[in-house]
């Protein structure tokens, strides 16, 4: 009998038996929709860095009795009424292992560094070289924006809204802090809707291009660029950091870090620290990151009526952000009198260098002598910065 009432345990206890509760149902859909994200990590390699890490942190968070996130928890930090009311210490002492993993994201930790990271990568001299790419970047924020309004108009809060539109940045850690410190209850759908429409830019960027300009547009082969000097190089992470977190401060985190990164990879004596900033730094952020991110997709918040809401006016967003772009690039072109190829207004979306190279092969399918990957690399990083002041700006008005 002893045996038999331990097996009874056993069974009824285990993550199994979780299926067959109420709502058990709703952790299979999850799991099966973290098995689909990981394929499309590995087999098709969409941005394979977060989207293997974000997925398997779907699985785990739905693995009944697991017990590595607790959604009530959070809820508990949230609620000013509550005794736990933004206190890390009882995380730390109840939570389980990605509930500790949470608080980077939590305190914006993990976005900022990302920002270090991608700043210490980045190379601004296509943007420097022709400043106009600016204007670029701005225009590609138009989705963000647009998306904001629509998610107004279906019933969402202003904080959800401006959470919702900056997926149309194309900017994964931008989305992630912007969400984190306005509606940190749709950073699930918000986070995977992000990172799956920066992988799935090479399918939803070039109908749109096609669609908006001419072959002969397409085929426009640009001028080369001057060539900028290094002081120029060192001196501009600086003013910018200077000049945007003065205009808007609530961009310091992510300004600070993206031109702090840049200032190591440009100046020539911190060669070890950008390198550590590229490589090491940002992998290990990254693994936690997307794993904590995953693990915010808990089956009965995810599953939702409104998470299919987020879903659409992010493709909408980013759909519309890819226009904003186009539009001005063609505008640049009957002002240049055809010297500008419109291409490089779809690369101001923030995706880096992805965007760029989207550009690049539809500028060469036109035209097999052009090469725009330089070209369009200004909009990109001039849409890096763009998106991180849009955020800000949202920041500044709804918190």
């Amino acid at each position: 009998m002893d045996i038999l009432q331990t097996l009874s345990k056993l069974v009824n206890e285990s993550g199994f038996a979780g299926f067959f509760a109420a709502g058990g149902w709703k952790n299979l859909i999850m799991i099966a929709v973290g098995c689909v994200l990981l394929y499309l990590g590995i087999a098709k390699k969409f941005e394979p860095l977060l989207l293997v890490g974000i997925a398997f942190g779907v699985l785990l968070t739905n693995i009944p009795g697991a017990g590595l996130y607790h959604m009530e928890m959070w809820d508990a930090f949230l609620d000013p009424s509550s005794p736990y009311y933004h206190s890390y210490g009882h995380i730390l002492t109840q939570g389980g292992l990605l509930d500790i993993l949470y608080i980077g994201v939590k305190a914006g930790v993990y976005p900022s560094l990302i920002f270090m990271g991608v700043g210490a990568m980045t190379d601004f001299g296509p943007l420097l070289s022709n400043p106009k790419s600016l204007l670029l970047g701005a225009a590609a924020q138009l989705g963000v924006f647009l998306a904001f309004f629509g998610a107004l108009c279906l019933g969402f809060s202003g904080p959800q809204a401006a959470s919702i539109g900056i997926i149309g940045g194309a900017d994964g850690p931008t989305a992630l802090y912007l969400t984190n410190l306005l509606a940190p209850e749709l950073l699930g759908p918000i986070a995977i809707a992000a990172y799956s429409y920066m992988a799935l830019i090479p399918m939803i960027q070039p109908p749109i291009m096609r669609l908006l300009t001419t072959e002969k547009e397409r085929g426009v082969k640009m001028e080369q660029t001057r060539t900028v000097t290094k002081t120029e190089k060192i001196v501009f992470p600086i003013v910018v950091a200077t000049f945007v977190i003065l205009l808007i401060p609530s961009t310091a985190p992510l300004i600070g870090c993206l031109m702090f990164g840049n200032l190591l990879h440009e100046t020539g004596v911190t060669e070890r620290l950008s390198d550590t900033a590229q490589n090491a730094l940002m992998n290990i952020v990254t693994l936690f990151l997307g794993i904590s991110v995953g693990a915010t997709t808990v089956a009965d918040r995810f599953l939702s009526f409104q998470t299919i809401s987020i879903v659409v006016l992010g493709l909408i967003a980013f759909s519309c952000s890819t226009i904003g772009g186009l539009l001005v690039g063609k505008l640049m072109y009957y002002l240049s009198g055809g010297k500008v190829n419109p291409l490089i207004g779809s690369a101001g979306v923030s995706a880096v260098p992805m965007a760029a190279r989207v550009s690049q092969v539809e500028g060469q399918k036109a035209n097999p002598s052009n090469f725009l990957l330089m070209h369009a690399m200004g909009p990109n990083v001039a849409g890096v910065i763009g998106s991180a002041i849009a955020a800000g700006f949202l920041l500044a008005v709804f918190r």
